[in-house]
Parts: C-alpha cells; structure tokens; sequence
C-alpha cells in the first residue's frame, strides 16, 4: 500500500458566508505527481492555503506523513481548548504558522513570483536555506557559525547548478528571463529539502517552449531530490503529461478525480471545466 505523505480531511474554508472549499477530501503519496484542477475562483488556491498553515480551516485536519499538523472542529466536544458559550461546547484547534509548515518538510511556490527581485540569484535561494540552519540569533551575529554559513553556500551553488541556474548565480533575480524567475523560485522552494513540493500555477506566463521545459524539470527535480510533488495548473498539456492523478474542484466542491485519462473522459469535468461536451 502506497504511504501517504498529504491527507486532506473534510476541510472547509468559509470566508463570512463564501464557502471557498467545501469539504474537501484528497491524498497525495509518497513519490507521486498529484495536480488539483478547476476553473478560476474553484478554491485551488485556498486549499493550499489551509495546507502550508497560511489559513486556519474552518473544519477540517491536515496530516503530513501521518502526523495531524491543522486541525479545527469548532462544534466538537475535545477539551484541548475552551470556548466557552453552551456549556459542553469545545474548540479543537491545531494551526501551525507557514514556517512552522516548511519546517516540517513542506514547501510552496506562489501564483504571482515572490522573488527577491533586487538579491541576487544565490542570495534568493541562500535566505530560503536559512530555514534548515542550526544555529541560533546570537551565533549569527557574533559570527560563531561560519562552518555552518560555508556549508549552507556551498549546497546553494550545488543546486544551482543541479537546477541550471549556475552561470546566472550573480545575477539579480529580476534581470532574469520569466522562464528562469520560475525556476528560480522553485529551487528557493528546493532549498528548503522539502518531502512534499506545492507548485501553485508554475507555467502561469511561460511560452509554449518553457511550459514544455518546465514539464521535464518537474519530473527530473522529483526523481533527483525523491520529492512528492501536488500541483495546481491550468496547462492541461502540462497536466496531462506529468501527473500520476488528478483532483478537480469546482465552486469548492470536489468533482472529480482519477487518472488524466479517467480525467479527460468525465462529463462532469468538461461540463465544468475543459469544455462543453459534445452531447450538450
């Protein structure tokens, strides 16, 4: 049986009355490329949100390789925290802050780059590899951990190398192509040793020649770094190609899921998202 690394549990997220995710349940396991689809406003987004701890679910649990890390269940009767109100009545509440999240071993990207457009390329990722350092504050500032900062620098040159951004280390990151600033962003990402790699929209504003290199660099970056990878994409060339199984969510509810072929075949998702059927 496949291990799982992600298990969503009956999570919803509703902002005032706006349910962005209603009840979502998925898994994604060990080694696998796993993409979640819908149309624009689906709660894609969201639901990664809930996930790397950036919103706290308004039901629901979260487990990372079989440890719950979100939990909420406002009406339940578990005692860890009070509510107060009708007696009897107790909030269940496990949130984790997102850098808590990536501790832990999980890593995200954004729809819209978040670089650090004016640092340089090795700086961009070596900030994310201060995530995994050892020493302390007062270490850092009295420069006690100089064997720890010259290791750190030279696993960032190593991957970039790996991820083919070597020669452009020196560079500032917003000089870079839009192709090179993604990958960039992904190799900030990786700098983390993550298990489990959440790309939100990759190939958003790639040409057909970088969504096709992009393509092969997820499948290469999953089998070098034995990474989990859980996407959400509009390319369906891109989907289609690379994913293991697809999830697909519409107006928040889960629809769909299955293989892309499986994913390609089903009513319901070109109804509501591919196109409309040729029946209709």
């Amino acid at each position: 049986m496949s291990e799982n690394v992600l298990k969503v549990e009956n999570v919803t997220m509703q902002f005032g009355g706006v349910v962005a995710v209603d009840n979502l349940n998925l898994e994604v396991n060990r080694g696998e490329i796993v993409a979640l689809i819908g149309p624009n406003g689906a709660g894609k987004t969201t639901a990664f949100n809930v996930i790397t701890g950036v919103y706290q679910p308004t039901n629901g649990a979260v487990w990372f390789q079989g440890e719950k890390i979100v939990e909420n269940h406002p009406q339940g009767k578990m005692k860890q925290q009070y509510k107060g109100g009708h007696a009897g009545e107790y909030a269940h509440v496990l949130a984790p802050t997102p850098d808590k999240v990536t501790r832990l071993g999980m890593a995200r990207t954004f729809q819209n780059i978040r670089l650090w457009k004016s640092q340089t390329v090795f700086d961009n990722v070596l900030i994310a590899k201060h995530c995994r350092a050892s020493s302390g504050v007062f270490a850092a500032a009295f420069r006690l951990n100089r064997k720890e900062e010259a290791q750190q620098r030279e696993n960032v040159l190593e991957l970039l190398e790996t991820v083919g951004l070597a020669e452009v280390k020196d560079e500032p990151a917003a000089s870079l192509p839009y192709g090179k600033q993604r990958r960039l962003e992904i190799a900030r990402a990786l700098a983390a040793e993550p298990k489990l790699l959440l790309l939100d929209e990759p190939a958003a504003g790639m040409n057909p020649q970088e969504t096709e290199e992009l393509t092969a660099f997820i499948g290469e970056i999953r089998d070098r770094f034995g990474l989990t990878v859980f996407l959400i994409e509009h390319h369906m060339n891109l989907v289609m190609n690379i994913s293991e199984r697809i999830y697909v969510l519409d107006f928040g509810e889960l629809i769909a899921q299955g293989t892309p072929a499986e994913i390609q075949n089903n009513k319901r998702v070109i109804d509501a998202y591919l196109g409309v059927s040729g029946d209709a």
